[in-house]
């Protein structure tokens, strides 16, 4: 994408460049404004140091002195996260990321909020920080179910005040939709069902009510489902269902994407395990 001299102030015509960031892939809106603070953005040669501007298609972007690519269209992919790796894009532990994990050919894409080291399933991922923002925001509420393996034999009664809503360590979390599905043994197996998806709200509400979560698996972000999907396999979804599930009005919807076949991982560089 080549820009030129058509850079504005932000109460004029144009796009916030933060957002032209996100939009090309570049990192999310927030990302994308810390990238600016630090220098690694010129628009038509200037560095600049703050999100408060407008561009349009005729200004020049460079990040790191690249040329801002051209804008794919809107993808959204299913992950089934495999318990044991980070979501994050470096571990300053050295451990496994997601991102470590994914096919060899997979574009630069963005997690859509995070699942925890021993957490499983359903992550969704993008190339777009927009439809990252969108699917994050709390706002738009997307419903998050998990299938969760408890230590213990709970009753029914025992999560009314996860229903209700509850307060943990000074945080109040949302009302859940809590269902006990079966005992196993010395374990129990639910479903719970929320909006919010803060840091480890399952297993810090179940805590604080007794129970020890041993096992979490994410079966579904709002509409979209971890179905099949086996650990470790990734799958696009197509065009279509992205414009359409996500209100797009501009997205590409000729695109044909199948399930990815699994690959294997990248290699990882020697010292980094």
């Amino acid at each position: 994408m080549v820009y030129g001299r058509g850079m504005t102030t932000t109460d004029n015509p144009g796009d916030r460049i933060a957002k032209v960031l996100a939009r090309a892939g570049v990192a999310s809106r927030r990302e994308a404004e810390r990238m600016i603070a630090a220098g690694r953005v010129t628009v038509n040669g200037r560095t600049i140091e703050s999100p408060a501007l407008n561009v349009t298609a005729s200004d020049r972007i460079t990040v790191d002195g690249a040329p801002l690519a051209e804008a794919e269209p809107p993808r959204l992919w299913l992950y089934h996260k495999p318990a044991g790796l980070v979501t994050t894009a470096r571990d300053e532990h050295g451990r496994d990321t997601v991102f470590d994990a994914l096919p060899a050919d997979m574009p630069r894409v963005m997690s859509v909020g995070r699942l925890d080291l021993n957490s499983e399933g359903l992550l969704l991922l993008t190339n777009d920080g927009g439809i990252k923002r969108q699917l994050e925001l709390p706002s738009t509420g997307w419903l998050r179910r998990y299938r969760v393996r408890l230590h213990g034999r709970p009753t029914d009664t025992d999560f009314d005040p996860l229903r209700r809503g509850i307060e943990v360590e000074g945080i109040r979390f949302q009302p859940m939709q809590v269902t006990l599905d079966r005992q196993q043994g010395a374990n129990a197996w639910v479903t719970v069902a929320l909006r919010e998806g803060r840091n480890r709200e399952v297993r810090r509400a179940m805590e604080a009510l007794g129970f020890t979560v041993n096992r979490l698996i994410r079966v579904s972000y709002g509409p979209f489902q971890l179905g099949q999907l086996k650990p470790g396999e990734v799958e696009e979804l197509r065009r279509k269902v992205v414009r359409d599930q996500l209100g797009l009005d501009d997205a590409d919807t000729t695109g044909t994407a199948k399930p990815a076949p699994k690959r294997r991982p990248r290699r990882r560089p020697p010292g980094k395990h």
